[in-house]
């Protein structure tokens, strides 16, 4: 999957989507990390805020959560 830069979607909600498919499909599996906000910006090319609003929307959606210090994991059994 790529950006669409000049679709309707924000580019946030198109790298959730992306990040989400990753731990659909395994390349991020339960109990383990996903790149960091800086990794995010580097890897989309994308500001802080942005890559910030994509990891708020996967912790909304129940795929990951956040622990202070240490990072942002997939969680166990993702709530439908």
């Amino acid at each position: 999957m790529t950006l669409d830069l000049d679709g309707p979607e924000p580019l946030y909600e198109q790298i959730a989507a992306i990040l989400a498919a990753r731990i659909a499909d395994g390349t991020y599996a339960p109990r383990r990390r996903i790149p960091s906000e800086a990794g995010i910006c580097d890897e989309f090319d994308v500001s802080r805020p942005t890559a910030r609003s994509a990891v708020q929307l996967l912790v909304a959606r129940g795929l990951v959560a956040t622990v202070r210090g240490k990072g942002t994991f997939v969680v166990d059994s993702p709530k439908a």
